[in-house]
């Protein structure tokens, strides 16, 4: 995101301004492998280091309609694909490809991902994934961490639309999101917690970076957060989507449930109450098995076809997103999200051995390319 001075508190209301922030493996597209070559894309490309010098980040500007958004995020994608050509490369926009977790992680270069490498080990070392942020703007703090509260039980069906991390270590891992078990295993992830105020959010983490569990604010990686650097309200339970169409998509219902959770706390709505261990649950079965499965409302303690909920979603969103007029642009491109599959079921559908490792690797960095030649 760019520098909250274009979005200050008080000239926005929430929901106003949003902005998505990508992951991406690199990649060597002959051989499907990940290339820990992130330095040398990043010289020729309008990205920032990751965790690991096999991947990137990339961060659009601050945007007010998703127009603006899809260009800013194409034209992001352009910078990499044409940088990681120059140097006989590709960058993958997924979860996880199949050499995810196989081989030896170098972190990047700097003081804090290193020291977070000597602290957490293994937990880094099988860090390769990669998500999709959204950003959505909330100009209050407290309300950003009450609307945390009241989206939480919907965020598994915005994981369902984007799982692409079926792959991990080589092997089908039986998961349509693995990414969510990988990250699942740091101790501040998950549905954000039972606060109602920016000042109780705020002793959580400082307890836990005076306790030496984390580091920093940075590290606190719930499904949905206040920012620690932004006026914004960050969602961040969605795998990294190969087709930037997806990607907008999940923008526009995001916003959406920022915006609705807004309305519902002006009128006095009470914070709605779901055990951590039901939302735990409806996140681990989005992760299992996408929009193939069943997913649990943790409102009603019930479960049901995930197609269902993410038309509950859908159902939920919409007088936001037809007072943006962009209802029409939301159910376009969920019909083409599910007419052609999740990227997990798709890329199972181009992997019958494991010697189709490196099909399934150039499927996703040509998705991830389309649009930006």
């Amino acid at each position: 995101m760019v520098s909250p001075d274009t979005a200050r508190a008080g000239e926005v209301r929430p929901g106003d301004t949003i902005g998505v922030e990508e992951e991406f493996h690199v990649v060597d597209v002959e051989t499907g492998d990940l290339s820990p070559s992130a330095r040398r894309i990043l010289r020729g490309a309008d990205a920032e280091p990751e965790l690991h010098r096999s991947m990137v980040e990339t961060a659009t500007a601050v945007h007010t309609d998703l127009t603006g958004l899809r260009a800013d995020l194409i034209e992001k994608r352009r910078s990499l694909v044409e940088s990681a050509a120059r140097h006989g490369l590709a960058v993958v926009a997924a979860g996880s490809v199949p050499g995810s977790g196989a081989g030896p992680s170098h972190v990047y270069p700097d003081e804090r991902y290193e020291r977070m490498a000597a602290e957490y080990r293994q937990l880094v070392d099988e860090q390769q994934v990669a998500a999709c942020q959204v950003q959505v703007g909330v100009p209050d703090k407290d309300l950003a961490v009450r609307i945390t509260r009241r989206i939480r039980e919907w965020l598994p069906a915005l994981l369902a639309l984007s799982v692409s991390s079926p792959y991990f270590a080589g092997q089908d891992t039986g998961y349509a999101s693995y990414r969510t078990v990988v990250t699942s295993r740091w101790p501040t992830v998950g549905p954000p917690p039972d606060v109602a105020t920016a000042a109780e959010y705020q002793r959580v983490v400082d307890t836990l970076v005076e306790s030496g569990v984390i580091s920093d604010a940075g590290m606190i990686y719930f499904d949905a957060r206040p920012s620690a650097r932004y006026p914004t309200v960050e969602v961040r339970v969605a795998d990294s989507c190969p087709r930037v169409d997806d990607a907008v998509l999940l923008a526009a219902l995001a916003r959406g449930l920022v915006t609705v959770a807004a309305e519902e706390d002006a009128a006095g709505r009470p914070l709605p109450e779901a055990p951590q261990v039901l939302l735990r649950a409806a996140t681990w079965r989005a992760a299992r098995s996408g929009l193939s499965g069943h997913l649990v409302d943790p409102a009603t303690r019930s479960a049901l076809p995930a197609n269902a909920r993410v038309d509950a979603l859908l159902a939920h969103v919409r007088p936001a997103l037809e007072a943006r007029g962009e209802w029409e642009i939301a159910v376009d491109l969920l019909e083409d999200l599910r007419g052609r599959g999740t990227s997990a079921t798709r890329q199972r559908a181009l992997r019958a051995s494991p010697e189709d490792a490196r099909e399934v690797v150039q499927s996703l960095a040509k998705e991830t390319a389309e649009g930006t030649g």
